[in-house]
Formats: C-alpha cells, sequence, structure tokens
C-alpha cells in the first residue's frame, strides 16, 4: 500500500508579506477584503492570520476568510487557486497562512 506523500514542510517557512491579527468575525470580512485588493498572484509570498486559539471563533474565522477571499477572486474574474494551512501559531494563536498556488510553486517548497 503506498501512503500519500508527507509534508515536508511547515506553513511558518513561507514569506509573509503581511500578518493579520483578527480578534473576530467582522475583522475577519475587513482582513479578506485588503488581501483582495493587495492581491496574490503578483506576490512573493502569502499572508499570515492570527486567530484567537477558541476552536468556535476560529473556525468562524477561518470561515469567513476562506469563503470571502474565493468569492471575491471569483467575482474578479482571478485565479481562485489559493492554498492555505492551518496550525497552531503559539500559546495564544491559531494562524492561517494563504498563498497563491502558482507563487507557491514558483517558491520550490
Amino acid at each position: 500500500m503506498k501512503y500519500p506523500k508527507t509534508m515536508e514542510f511547515h506553513p511558518s517557512q513561507i514569506p509573509i508579506i503581511r500578518t493579520f491579527s483578527i480578534p473576530d468575525e467582522k475583522a475577519a470580512s475587513e482582513s479578506a477584503a485588503e488581501m483582495l485588493k493587495l492581491g496574490f498572484e503578483n506576490q512573493k509570498g502569502g499572508y499570515k492570520v492570527l486567530m484567537p486559539k477558541q476552536e468556535k471563533l476560529a473556525k468562524r474565522i477561518g470561515f469567513t476568510i476562506t469563503t470571502e477571499i474565493n468569492y471575491g477572486l471569483r467575482k474578479q474574474n482571478q485565479d481562485r487557486n489559493l492554498r492555505y494551512w492551518t496550525y497552531h501559531h503559539d500559546e495564544k494563536n491559531y494562524a492561517i497562512v494563504l498563498i497563491s498556488g502558482k507563487v507557491f510553486d514558483e517558491l520550490g517548497l
């Protein structure tokens, strides 16, 4: 039986263009809009979103971010090939790292 390839890097190795600290869902919407404004494909790295380590709140923030970015990219007729990872950032925060699939491939991670 062949197992899937394991992740050979940690998302924290991705170059970060900007970090968003998001305490609630309203800030998640605002941050998603800002990421859309800055763009994904023309960058040399990704975005990091820091969320409180409260599971229900973090899930809502993560859902808001990913859904609004996906919808915004579709609305702007842009490539929606995004990659993202969620992980334990530190004692107080979860983190999501979002990056264009094309940019990720160019980094060779």
